[in-house]
């Protein structure tokens, strides 16, 4: 399974998220991004991930993704 870090280096390699508390506003991430994210965070931990979590809240930075992952089972 790939960390969160290494999926969104892949999506965007252009950006240092580890230096942005706020990755949708601070532009690092957009909706199509979004989508690309849940598929890959999907198949690497083998989850299903409901549309109504599919809000730009649970991307917005690492705390964010770790918790919705958390909230699925998947521990990191």
């Amino acid at each position: 399974m790939k960390q969160i870090f290494e999926l969104l280096e892949e999506i965007r390699p252009e950006y240092d998220f580890t230096a942005s508390i706020d990755f949708v506003g601070d532009g690092l991430l957009d909706s199509f991004d979004i989508i690309t994210l849940v598929s890959a965070l999907e198949k690497d931990y083998s989850i299903s991930i409901r549309g109504t979590d599919i809000v730009p809240e649970n991307f917005q930075n690492y705390q964010a993704i770790h918790g919705l992952l958390g909230s699925y089972g998947v521990a990191l």
